[in-house]
């Protein structure tokens, strides 16, 4: 029956649902603010170069550290995060203006901005003008997936006759890289040759099977069966990689470079190694650059290798806290003290572990500072030179946190990881 009622005809390319054509515009949007904040990043280190100059200060890497700490801070991201949105600012404005219109109109996003800045940067300068503009306009097309693989295959066809200088170039660039997980776990990344990791990866796959398959036979008995290993190839593979990383000697070492073993500093209440009891009541176990670690872990740690670093949470007298002006290099027991207090780099921001820093002055020796656990800080390299070679300015706090003033007049506190027992003396008679 006919009620005089019909269909509403749409046509599906025209008709979006309303919430996705708000989550549209919004994406939009974001291309347009972040074009903008690249854009004020570069002129804000811009302005500090101009700054700089004027103060006498020429070296543009050191005003870039300073810039970056600065960035960080302010903003509450890494240093790395900083460092990348600077980079990014720096390569749009000035290098892919091109680039840098289509993500101010909104027609390239955030990250394929990211992307093209990333390959581009890797190619050699007199190559760049022949794929800027053919990479902005997969940018604007393409989903990022596509984007990135179509433009990396651009590259490599342009690239392809300069392969052997190339792979020279990135090879000045293997390295290796820590990365803390949870659950007492991390990552251990390794950047180098191709064919060296291949050949790596291929040899513990072989040792893993090795092991695995020199298991008792599983048609056997059960009691046989009793000391079967039960760990996954991946497993065997890990654990056989941390045993040659920790153990294993390589020949062709010099031979103060053999004798070097793996050093670690765990942090334990000391009644926690006797029983569960204890261990279930007190403050958790702590390793140094990685952070809270199961009981039983600390305890053979704790008792393990002369070489690692145990220290109670019990107060503990003797230990030298000050050699004044006498020396201006720490005894060791003091040097292990201050990393141990601030278990990182005191800079804002920064994780470098505090075992891979510079002590440093807070008074420097050279205007009458004295050697005394008051006195000495922990700086990762990079931080260590802001401080002496830019205008940030520190100053130590009686809790060993430490104060730094920025250029731009901004003040951050960083306090350290752990705080020292304060004993004081009494006139009372015992």
């Amino acid at each position: 029956m006919d009620d005089g009622s019909r269909d509403v005809e749409r046509e599906p390319e025209s008709w979006v649902p309303e919430p996705l054509n708000e989550i549209l515009e919004m994406h939009v949007m974001m291309s347009v603010i972040d074009s903008r904040r690249v854009q004020q990043i570069d002129l804000l280190r811009r302005e500090s170069y101009a700054r700089a100059a004027a103060d006498g200060l020429t070296n543009r890497d050191l005003v870039d550290r300073s810039v970056r700490l600065e960035l960080a801070a302010a903003m509450g991201v890494t240093e790395h995060t900083a460092g990348m949105l600077m980079a990014r600012g720096e390569a749009l404005v000035h290098r892919y203006p091109v680039a840098f219109s289509s993500l101010e109109a909104g027609r390239m996003s955030v990250k394929h901005s990211e992307i093209l800045v990333t390959l581009l940067d890797g190619v050699d300068p007199e190559l760049r003008d022949a794929l800027i503009d053919p990479a902005v306009a997969l940018a604007e097309t393409e989903p990022v997936g596509v984007f990135r693989r179509t433009l990396r295959a651009l590259i490599e066809k342009v690239q392809q006759p300069t392969l052997t200088e190339r792979h020279d170039t990135a090879l000045q660039h293997r390295r290796v890289q820590y990365e803390a997980g949870a659950d007492g776990m991390a990552w251990l990344g390794l950047y180098g040759p191709a064919v060296e990791l291949k050949a790596g990866f291929e040899r513990l796959t072989r040792i893993g099977k090795t092991i695995l398959h020199a298991q008792p036979d599983p048609d056997q008995s059960s009691e046989k069966d009793a000391g079967r290993d039960e760990r996954t190839l991946d497993q065997v593979r890990a654990d056989v990689l941390g045993d040659l990383l920790i153990e294993g000697v390589a020949p062709a070492h010099p031979k103060a470079a053999r004798g070097i073993r793996a050093e670690v500093v765990v942090t334990v209440p000391a009644l926690s190694l006797l029983d569960d009891e204890h261990a279930a009541a007190a403050e958790p176990a702590h390793v140094e650059g990685v952070g809270p670690v199961p009981i039983e872990v600390a305890r053979r740690l704790a008792g393990g290798s002369r070489d690692w670093m145990r220290v109670l949470t019990h107060p503990e007298t003797g230990i030298i806290l000050s050699v004044g002006r006498k020396k201006y290099r720490p005894p060791k027991q003091l040097r292990q003290l201050v990393k141990w207090r601030a278990g990182r780099c005191l800079a804002p921001g920064c994780n470098v572990p505090a075992d891979r820093c510079d002590i440093d002055h807070g008074l420097d020796w050279a205007k009458g500072g004295e050697t005394r656990l008051t006195n000495l800080n922990p700086f990762c390299k990079g931080h260590h030179i802001v401080k002496h070679g830019t205008a940030w300015c520190t100053r130590q706090q009686p809790d060993g946190s430490v104060q730094w003033t920025s250029p731009l007049g901004r003040v951050y506190t960083v306090p350290p990881e752990r705080t020292l027992p304060t004993f004081t003396t009494t006139s009372a008679p015992f």
